[in-house]
């Protein structure tokens, strides 16, 4: 081979090396940005949404098909307890949660200095009181048990409700959602409250006379809604919403998020998979 076939050789070889080497360095990028979450080899934008197992993550699991149609993988994020979401999205680990109301969301950020907002409205879960040992209130005896949420907002719902049906009667003035046994000012029939983590009250049944239990609770514990003694009405204030960190939401990303939550089809679904233990709030 003469010195000029040579050197054509080797500038070939150089110049396929080149090309190889761009390859490489593309792909790694490409690589290192969906394991970033910045997107897909679609181009869609991955949005990572912290969510309560029943009834929130399986709502968002409906709306993924929609999303992704809009250019949005949507990542469900479900933890082993839903007290880690607000602090998952404090830490910017996600975008969005999706398990709490205003009264709560209010409580917490108050108490741990939160800068979040609401926004989306979604669903309502009425609380009720479920029991495995009377079939109406009124079999209830004196110095009956109660378990009841310890968190102060769920706390003072699960007392509203009780005393929207006569078995007991708070202090006036009472403000903020929040209440606890001490803000009792009658209580005709003695009745004992046993303050418990709102995930534990279903499990808590057979030690109790009767519990005010979240819905989403229920649900998850394979208790049917429909059992419930009594329940909030469909009005009630504490519509679950989607929070985000404030200053997020013009995101376009979240705003697709919120058409796709407000739509027809989810309120259909709501309806269908879940009957009256779930409101649309929207």
């Amino acid at each position: 081979m003469g010195k000029k076939s040579l050197k054509a050789v080797l500038a070939l070889l150089i110049a396929i090396g080149i090309v190889l080497a761009g390859c490489s360095k593309k792909e790694d990028e490409k690589s290192e940005d969906t394991a970033k979450g910045k997107g897909s080899d679609k181009g869609n934008v991955t949005l990572k949404v912290g969510a309560a197992a029943v009834p929130h993550a399986e709502i968002l699991e409906h709306i993924k098909p929609e999303l992704k149609k809009e250019g949005v993988d949507l990542d469900i994020v479900v933890l082993d307890s839903e007290g880690e979401l607000n602090p998952a999205l404090h830490e910017k680990e996600i975008d969005a949660n999706f398990f709490q109301h205003v009264p709560y969301l209010e409580s917490v950020a108050a108490e741990k200095g939160y800068d979040f907002e609401p926004f989306t409205k979604v669903h309502v879960e009425p609380i009720g009181v479920y029991s495995e040992k009377v079939k109406t209130l009124d079999e209830l005896k004196e110095g009956a048990k109660i378990g009841i949420p310890n968190n102060p907002s769920n706390e003072y719902r699960a007392l509203i409700l009780l005393e929207k049906n006569g078995l007991i009667k708070l202090k006036d003035g009472l403000k903020n959602y929040e209440a606890t046994p001490r803000d009792i000012a009658e209580n005709p029939k003695k009745l004992e409250f046993v303050e418990s983590e709102p995930p534990t009250l279903a499990r808590a049944l057979p030690d109790v006379d009767a519990a005010v239990i979240n819905t989403n609770v229920v649900l998850e514990a394979g208790i049917d809604p429909e059992s419930a003694l009594v329940r909030e009405d469909s009005d009630s204030p504490y519509a679950n919403i989607i929070v985000v960190r404030k200053g997020d939401s013009s995101r376009e990303e979240l705003k697709k998020l919120d058409k796709a939550l407000t739509s027809e089809s989810v309120k259909k679904f709501i309806k269908e998979k879940y009957g009256s233990a779930v409101v649309p709030a929207f």
